[in-house]
């Protein structure tokens, strides 16, 4: 039999809770799995225990005597020590208030009990790799301040020779870095299963420094801050990180903006200047919307991957650079393949790996940490106690699709913060730029119209093809309750229960006394 002393420790984990038996059961399905497990049987005790031991990640129970687990979890979040150890809360209260009371405490994540040890595992093994991801970012705050201070005076140099129009792509990365300094790995947040794959990846690719990775997603999902969470987490952290956006380069100083120059190549060149590569050098350069960089920009970049070897503008002679490269695009590049106007040769240099990133549209359960993520970020940048959602906002924020993705979520409720001025964010204080919000207080009906009567923009309509397999369920079973909405359809507790609230609204479910939902006319 293997002993825990054999097994590698993965991190350590406090855990409190009032009860013995809860104690010990957590601490045999962690300790196994390799993790060091601290005990604390009240909130007194767990804060004492985190400021001395430090853990990686604490699990909470809320029902305590004296400070409960929401109180722990804002005593903790105020002491600089514990502030940024991510909590998961223990319950047994299934109730979307308690849930949100958690998110807005500083929570990461709601497990209910009866629970399995598998999705325990599984969700402190989520949560811990993202914070050691945040403390792999963080840790690199000081290299990272370095280069954009010499990306800065390389830039002022630049400018006072020979004018800001051939720099204006250079700020570009600059301005890239500090985007990712004010939001770290945000875009990472989240428990789904999409997101754990991408943060598999991730970790995996950190390990195999010159495999070029191709990162396709839609606009705003965060494909950059994934290429930096690459590189940050890899052996060439210390080294550069230059983000270019191939779509802004001008045409006519793109060669001279990735592969260098020399003095007298051309009017205007008063001076060697490196480009891109060379300024990667020993570090990565991230190539953003590759889709649109032209054929014969494309020809040379294939050289460059290639042989190791670029050349300048004047010279006479290759210079060798060691240079990883990540790309990403919005468009399929296959379709830009048989359209001709990408290079076959290039597509499968860039292929080694394809991370694809889904939209937030097919990771719903994340969007309610998301959004109390930014929520606590933006008010802090403000100066201000973070606001409430009121549980209606939060229905309406669980419906919409997000065309803009993470980024459209990130401004919508920065605006909502703005506009709420510190009270609680109403349904009103959301603005959805790309199209109308989902409703977000239908009075139920009396009988419930069948779902082809329903209008297409009823909450009901924004997720179809779940109500039509809740319904199938009903049809057939004669009713369901919340576990067995939240196994059917794979989501999380808060998704399932807003779909049935959405049905019961429309008048095609309704809830009996124990909890379970049933068409109108059957219940």
């Amino acid at each position: 039999m293997t002993t825990n002393a054999t097994l590698p420790c993965s991190g350590s984990v406090l855990v409190v809770d009032d009860i013995p038996a809860n104690r010990n059961l957590l601490r045999e399905t962690l300790e196994p799995s390799g993790y060091e497990v601290l005990l604390a049987a009240d909130g007194e005790m767990a804060i004492k225990v985190a400021q001395r031991a430090h853990p990686d990640l604490v699990l909470l129970d809320v029902v305590m005597p004296g400070l409960d687990g929401f109180a722990v979890c804002r005593r903790l979040k105020q002491i600089e020590a514990t502030r940024a150890v991510p909590v998961i809360f223990l319950t047994a209260k299934d109730e979307p208030r308690s849930v949100l009371e958690g998110f807005e405490a500083g929570g990461v994540d709601y497990i209910t009990r009866p629970f399995q040890a598998e999705e325990v595992l599984a969700r402190v093994r989520t949560h811990l790799e993202n914070h050691r991801l945040t403390r792999a970012v963080i840790a690199q705050k000081e290299e990272l301040e370095t280069i954009n201070q010499q990306l800065r005076a390389e830039i002022e140099r630049r400018e006072r020779a020979e004018g800001s129009l051939q720099l204006a792509d250079q700020r570009l990365s600059i301005l890239s870095a500090q985007e990712a300094k004010r939001w770290g790995i945000e875009a990472l947040v989240g428990t789904s299963v999409a997101l754990q794959r991408i943060v598999e990846d991730v970790r995996r690719l950190q390990t195999l420094p010159g495999t070029p990775v191709l990162i396709v997603g839609e606009s705003g999902t965060g494909k950059e801050l994934i290429a930096r969470a690459i590189h940050y987490g890899s052996a060439q952290s210390k080294a550069p990180f230059l983000a270019v956006n191939c779509s802004a380069v001008p045409q006519e100083l793109a060669e001279s903006l990735f592969f260098g120059h020399l003095k007298g190549a051309f009017s205007g060149a008063a001076r060697d200047e490196k480009g891109y590569f060379e300024n990667a050098h020993g570090g990565t350069l991230f190539l953003d919307e590759i889709g649109d960089m032209p054929l014969w920009l494309q020809a040379k970049l294939l050289r460059v991957l290639e042989s190791g070897a670029i050349m300048p503008l004047g010279a006479s002679s290759e210079r060798a650079v060691e240079v990883r490269v990540l790309a990403a695009t919005n468009s399929n590049l296959q379709a830009e393949l048989a359209a001709g106007k990408f290079r076959k040769e290039l597509y499968f240099r860039l292929t080694h790996f394809v991370l694809n990133v889904p939209p937030l549209r097919e990771r719903r359960e994340d969007i309610a940490l998301l959004a109390a993520h930014f929520l606590n970020q933006l008010a802090a940048e403000m100066g201000m106690p973070p606001p409430r959602f009121s549980a209606t906002a939060l229905e309406v924020l669980g419906a919409y699709d997000y065309p803009g993705n993470v980024r459209e979520l990130r401004n919508l409720v920065e605006r909502a913060v703005i506009e709420s001025g510190g009270g609680e964010i109403q349904p009103g204080h959301l603005h959805f730029v790309f199209a109308s919000a989902p409703a977000a207080n239908v009075e139920p009906a009396r009988s419930g119209p069948p779902m082809a009567q329903i209008a297409p923009g009823h909450p009901v309509a924004m997720a179809s093809d779940e109500t039509e397999r809740i319904l199938a369920f009903v049809r057939e079973q004669g009713s369901i309750n919340n576990a067995q909405c939240r196994e059917l359809l794979g989501v999380g507790m808060h998704r399932a229960w807003y779909l049935l609230r959405q049905l019961h609204r429309a008048g095609v479910l309704k809830q009996d006394s124990s909890g379970r939902w049933a068409h109108y006319r059957l219940a």
